[in-house]
């Protein structure tokens, strides 16, 4: 008999389960207290329990696990240091989407050479993970295939949808199951309805396939999440102003949502240019000056290095502490940003 499936696919390797995984690399009770206080210190910026901005900052994405561990002990000094005034979390992002082809990130290809060891890279994902919040670290990141959540998402304490996906009925389902607020960003295009909608979506009940721990194919219940809110990234132009601000609050409070919003420095709002990134954070700083309650935090990718490095390249002649993605600010000028806005926020905050 003609074959009839698989035409098309060349090889199939099996691999560990969740479960597995998790057995191998396990959460203890430091890196569970730490997931647990910022997942709930998320919740409460959302709903203005907390008055602190949320900082979403770190690499556009992770290629080099000594420079991401080196820039996490920099950022959980710093994160003690403003603790009254900022809610700072790592940005570790793992799955990069792709307008095209390309790198698509760490978990998929670990040795950025082609050869998608996918079982490598979840394995090391996790165990970065699980070191970054040893520290006290809370860890955040984008969730872009519907698998690899079962592997990690435990040690997350927020995450994102992208605005590649924000479509997706798949994400959308995904994002309600999920244990950690999630944010949606507006479409490439800036439209904000796709991501209202994402909103509204994932804060009901679903039904769908997927995988459980032991790796079977299963139908997955969620309950829905509450902490969806929207992340402005622009689009066909930047959407991190106050007129664009206010329309955003609009188009949230028409569908009867939590007027909480994220603005991303980075991406269309700064034509990816990292020296932009500055600009939107004083603008939002600026902003939070002249009384806006909506905005309750930022991301920006920062890096210890600035700026970026081609790639594809020979993984050997990688500048350390460089970003192979989107163009980062340095450490230092994250360090000035971010005590920049600690000042700020210390003299809106209430008094203690």
């Amino acid at each position: 008999m003609e074959q009839l499936h698989d035409l098309r696919v060349s090889r199939i390797i099996r691999l560990s389960s969740p479960r597995t995984l998790k057995e191998q690399l396990p959460v203890d009770e430091r890196v569970a207290g730490t997931v647990s206080t910022g997942r709930r210190e998320v919740e409460n910026i959302l709903t203005g329990k907390d008055s602190r901005m949320l900082v979403i900052v770190g690499p556009c994405s992770i290629h080099d696990i000594d420079a991401a561990l080196e820039y996490g002990r920099k950022l959980a000094l710093l994160r003690i240091e403003l603790q009254d005034e900022l809610c700072l979390m790592m940005r570790v992002y793992f799955e990069k989407p792709r307008t095209t082809i390309g790198w698509k990130g760490f978990i998929n290809d670990p040795h950025l050479d082609d050869t998608y060891d996918i079982q490598h890279g979840l394995f090391y994902a996790r165990k970065l993970l699980l070191e970054i919040n040893q520290m006290g670290l809370p860890a955040a990141t984008e969730f872009l295939d519907p698998i690899s959540p079962q592997y990690v998402a435990d040690v997350i304490s927020w995450a994102a949808i992208g605005a590649r996906t924000i479509e997706s009925q798949t994400h959308r389902q995904m994002a309600s199951g999920l244990s950690m607020p999630v944010g949606f960003k507006n479409s490439t295009d800036g439209r904000l309805n796709v991501a209202v909608d994402a909103i509204r979506s994932a804060m009901h009940p679903h039904s769908f396939l997927g995988i459980d721990q032991d790796g079977h194919s299963s139908v997955i219940t969620t309950k829905g999440n509450p902490f969806g809110h929207l992340v402005l990234r622009g689009g066909e132009k930047p959407n991190y102003n106050a007129e664009s601000i206010a329309v955003a609050e609009s188009w949230l409070e028409k569908a009867g949502l939590e007027q909480s919003i994220l603005v991303d420095c980075s991406h269309a709002n700064s034509g990816k240019k990292h020296e932009q990134q500055l600009k939107v954070w004083e603008d939002i700083l600026q902003q939070k000056r002249d009384g806006n309650r909506s905005i309750a935090g930022v991301m920006i990718e920062s890096n210890i290095c600035a700026g970026n490095q081609p790639f594809p390249e020979d993984p050997g002649k990688l500048r350390y502490g460089v970003s192979i993605t989107d163009e980062c600010i340095s450490w230092e000028e994250t360090e000035r940003m971010l005590r920049e806005g600690a000042a700020v926020m210390q003299k809106l905050l209430p008094k203690k």
